[in-house]
């Protein structure tokens, strides 16, 4: 079993191509010995976004903290808060953003990409 202090773990600003403000910590993957999943926690800042991408995997999310906008595959903004999860299929179009006024932050977790076959 292994116990990290999440709080103690560094955030990096995402470097991906369309994201703005964005800030994200792995708090359970690869150096954790995790083959097959990872856990990140996103924060994204008032005005804010993660890129509009799609990739090969699913993910679930789970929101955190305050509220923010899911933008779905057509385009369509959903807003959502504390208590509520996401499921993102396999290459559907997605976006986070954050329009309002508090960080908005996300649980994402992620099947260990190196492991997905295209």
């Amino acid at each position: 079993m292994k116990i990290n202090v999440n709080k103690e773990i560094t955030s990096a600003e995402v470097q991906m191509e369309g994201a703005k403000n964005v800030k994200m910590k792995i708090l359970i993957g690869l150096k954790d010995e995790s083959d097959n999943i990872i856990m990140r926690h996103f924060t994204i800042s008032p005005g804010g976004n993660t890129p509009y991408h799609q990739h090969n995997y699913e993910h679930v999310i789970k929101v955190e903290k305050n509220k923010g906008i899911a933008v779905d595959e057509n385009g369509v903004e959903h807003e959502v808060k504390e208590g509520q999860s996401i499921f993102v299929r396999p290459n559907e179009k997605h976006q986070f953003r954050n329009p309002f006024s508090n960080d908005f932050e996300f649980l994402c977790i992620i099947p260990n990409p190196e492991k997905i076959k295209s």
